[in-house]
């Protein structure tokens, strides 16, 4: 539980350190710190990706997915920050994700929505709403810099929830965890390296800047990641995602104590119906059980690899 925490507090803090690196755009921050974390990710995965490399070659259109979604989070999560705020940026992207996630369920695995999910949907758009509101300064160029953050945030939200599932996906085709980690992110890892070689410039024009996108990849993406690991060994999922609730506060805290951002009250009552959203979604059964689209039974998880359990991936952001 304590690994988890602290991961948690590693991925809160990643859209403030952002902001010690000005000169840095979205694209080359996004890149540096997924990208770099990415390839980090499959290169201690080695070997479980050799020992999975069948299943993965059967499992290539699932895998490409996984990885574009990789690719497309960061640059559309930095992206939503630099334009709204480090608040509103962090808080609609990890708000979006698992109500995408509910919805992909729907969709693609034919999952009843339940009403607690339902009720999860409506707090996290009033509280969007109620974000929103409080940031627009009157101008069309703010509504219009508000308006493409929150969409960036959703774009991000929905990636999120992808690459999540998609990880899920394969654990449930018997790929071990180390290996379905490693393929998916060392895939979107590729995917932004020639994103990081046409704007990655900047990165390397300051000490600072060097060190916040050294920090960004090594600790809360490359280290958050095995902890977060570590952590889902030892206890439950529906433990795991509860406690990483704490992200999105360390976000907002961090935004308005270190960045200076404020937030009017009705942006505090939005976030306070986000996290209730949140809550929800981790406490209360999101969809109810259904067959998978060909008629056959739901899978079961991915057998345990040498060396190590394989178990559910919970949420990664």
């Amino acid at each position: 539980m304590a690994a988890i925490l602290v991961t948690s507090f590693l991925w809160g803090t990643t859209g403030t350190a952002a902001t010690f690196a000005p000169g840095v755009g979205p694209l080359a921050m996004g890149a540096a710190a997924l990208g770099i974390g990415g390839l980090l990710q499959a290169a201690i995965a080695v070997p479980s990706l050799r020992r999975s490399r069948g299943l993965l070659r059967r499992h290539a259109p699932l895998v490409a997915t996984g990885a574009l979604a990789v690719a497309i989070y960061p640059l559309a999560f930095y992206s939503s920050m630099r334009l709204g705020g480090v608040a509103i940026g962090t808080v609609v992207s990890l708000a979006s994700a698992p109500l995408a996630s509910g919805i992909l369920e729907r969709v693609l695995e034919r999952r009843l929505l339940s009403r607690w999910w339902m009720l999860a949907a409506l707090l996290g758009i009033a509280g969007s709403v109620l974000l929103c509101l409080s940031t627009m300064d009157g101008t069309t160029a703010g509504v219009a810099a508000l308006a493409a953050s929150i969409a960036l945030g959703l774009v991000a939200g929905t990636t999120y929830a992808a690459y999540s599932w998609v990880v899920h996906r394969l654990m449930a085709h018997r790929v071990g965890r180390a290996a379905s980690m490693g393929a998916v992110f060392g895939g979107g890892g590729l995917l932004l390296v020639p994103v990081l070689l046409v704007a990655g410039a900047p990165l390397v024009a300051s000490a600072q800047a060097f060190g916040v996108a050294a920090y960004m990849a090594l600790v809360p993406m490359f280290l958050g990641y095995l902890l977060f690991g570590y952590g889902l060994t030892r206890v439950l999922p529906s433990t795991a995602t509860t406690l990483t609730l704490s992200e999105p506060a360390v976000a907002a805290a961090l935004a308005v104590l270190v960045v200076g951002e404020r937030l009017a009250p009705t942006g505090w009552i939005g976030l306070s119906a986000i996290g209730a959203a949140l809550v929800v979604l981790a406490v209360a059964p999101a969809n109810s059980p259904a067959p998978l689209p060909d008629g056959g039974p739901s899978p079961r998880p991915a057998a345990p690899e040498r060396g190590g359990r394989s178990v559910d991936t919970g949420a990664i952001p």
